[in-house]
């Protein structure tokens, strides 16, 4: 079991209350580095990639990550239900 992320409540509703594409992307970049920004997009990448059924390898050749990664992704969603 994952420990709780402390005030991740407080950081949901805050992003739920963001009413326009581009204020979320504006909220986005003041939250998260240009690293962790990018990171997060390629995770919903393999995300969306996994649930349209693209094997792994060819998930983790495309986006150029290492199949590690897609494994662990793919591990951790399914451990949670969203997949």
């Amino acid at each position: 079991m994952e420990a709780k992320i402390k005030h991740l409540d407080k950081l949901v509703n805050h992003l739920l209350d963001i009413d326009s594409p581009e204020k979320m992307e504006r909220a986005l970049c003041a939250l998260l580095t240009y690293g962790e920004l990018a990171d997060v997009a390629n995770r919903l990448q393999i995300i969306e990639m996994l649930q349209q059924g693209v094997p792994q390898r060819q998930i983790a050749e495309k986006l150029g990550v290492g199949i590690g990664t897609v494994t662990r992704g793919s591990h951790h969603l399914k451990r949670h239900g969203y997949l």
